[in-house]
């Protein structure tokens, strides 16, 4: 392992190790500096998840003790936001999908949001940002705008002029504090220290603000537990008839992906209970595939990848970078493992030597000790690592993904369904069940 990365993985160990270390430590700033519990939430009237979250917020402020504060914002473009139109597009399928699993009205009269009023809503919302019914408004207004509910939008901006730089002054304000205090996309929620993305991450904030006793009254709200629920994969005990003529389950990944990792023993899990014929399609990381990862992002995506990691019970420990030649290094030999039916067993032993045992995969010394555990001929290993030809298939693998979507990983498709998320697993068995039509086997 060269210096450079040494020092940029033992940094990163560090960090991902002190996060209790880290809250308790804001927790003691907060009581000494005499501060309510404040919960800073950024949300854009663009974002579809941003709606989402919304609904959910007034149960929130209500069950529990603290200090709200909604900035409407909007999220950071340019490296932030690699592919905006497929974003746009994607966050719209996403959420639709989201929307009816959890019984919000989304979309419901009308097929497409009510852009042709953005900029007025905008207005309404900047004029009203510091009176004390802004909150309310700006809610009333996400409802009324992701509904589709031209009406009620039409009455929102009565006599209201779009042309007002007062929203833009807002948006570019509220911006700048979201960056300053370490993320870069609405739908988030700050408190102490740490974000909350969406309705995917609430969970974790209701349970830390229980953990410091903020319940105004005992037990979880119902609106909140509900959501917690809708949220939990469930596979049929045995592989449904039906299923056996399903299409196969698609899988796009990444060797450097924290969230792939994550994912991987999850869907393999999920593709052996319905039957499906898995096939995994790894690409490049996003670095090496010409789209930029701000260091920003990069943390925030470390520090959930954790959390979620300590959800799950999946072993993240030591991390050893693997982009470059290890991330080249593990593709080329996930192809010699796909021709010995070993592919499984060295994606798993990769993902865990990268994230958990800080194993540097670009040496030989740490990828021998993957494909040895795993069964795989040394010198075989070897001879695949010095074979070009899986660049051109990994570069099919993120022309397939793209023309899906979606450009970031994990990705999966399954017949016309696409989803994007290691967070989608729960979402990917509902839809798997819809394409079982007599449900045989099927838990609800």
């Amino acid at each position: 392992m060269n210096l450079r990365k040494n020092i940029r993985s033992r940094a990163v160990n560090l960090m991902l190790r002190s996060g209790n270390v880290q809250r308790q430590l804001n927790e003691l700033k907060r009581k000494v500096g005499g501060r309510a519990h404040e919960v800073t939430v950024f949300l854009e009237l663009d974002d579809p998840y941003s709606y989402l979250l919304s609904c959910y917020l007034p149960a929130l402020m209500q069950h529990y003790d603290i200090e709200p504060s909604i900035r409407l914002t909007r999220a950071v473009g340019g490296e932030y936001r690699p592919m905006p139109e497929l974003l746009a597009e994607y966050a719209q399928h996403d959420c639709r999908l989201l929307a009816a699993e959890l019984g919000v009205q989304f979309l419901d009269l009308s097929d497409a949001p009510v852009v042709e009023h953005r900029r007025a809503l905008l207005a309404v919302l900047a004029a009203e940002s510091e009176s004390d019914d802004f909150t309310a408004l700006l809610l009333r207004v996400l409802r009324a705008y992701w509904r589709g509910d031209s009406e009620s939008v039409s009455r929102l901006v009565a006599g209201v002029s779009p042309d007002s730089g007062v929203a833009d002054a807002l948006l570019e304000t509220n911006q700048k504090q979201l960056l300053k205090l370490g993320h870069y996309n609405a739908a988030t929620i700050f408190y102490g220290g740490e974000w909350y993305w969406g309705v995917d991450r609430l969970h974790y904030l209701v349970d830390r603000l229980a953990a410091l006793g903020l319940r105004r009254v005992d037990g979880e709200h119902r609106e909140l537990a509900s959501l917690r629920r809708a949220m939990q994969p469930n596979l049929p005990m045995t592989v449904p008839a039906s299923a056996k003529t399903l299409p196969q389950l698609h899988m796009y990944f990444s060797f450097r992906s924290p969230y792939s990792y994550l994912a991987l023993s999850r869907i393999y899990r999920l593709a052996d209970a319905f039957g499906l014929d898995l096939r995994l399609h790894p690409v490049l990381p996003m670095v090496q595939r010409g789209l930029a990862v701000p260091r920003t992002k990069i943390l925030y995506i470390l520090k959930d990848a954790k959390r979620e990691a300590d959800r799950l019970g999946v072993p993240v420990g030591k991390f050893c970078d693997p982009v470059g030649e290890g991330a080249e290094r593990c593709i080329a030999v996930y192809y010699y493992a796909l021709a010995q039916r070993r592919e499984r067993d060295f994606c798993i032993a990769a993902g865990e030597a990268i994230f958990n045992l800080g194993i540097d995969v670009a040496t030989d010394d740490g990828m021998r000790s993957v494909t040895e555990k795993v069964g795989l001929f040394w010198p075989e290993v070897i001879e695949a690592m010095a074979d070009d030809e899986w660049r051109e298939t990994a570069q099919r693998n993120r022309v397939e993904m793209t023309e899906a979507g979606v450009w970031g990983v994990p990705s999966f498709r399954i017949g016309a369904a696409v989803l994007w998320g290691q967070d989608r697993d729960w979402l990917l068995a509902r839809q798997i069940e819809d394409m079982c039509a007599d449900g045989d086997g099927i838990l609800v």
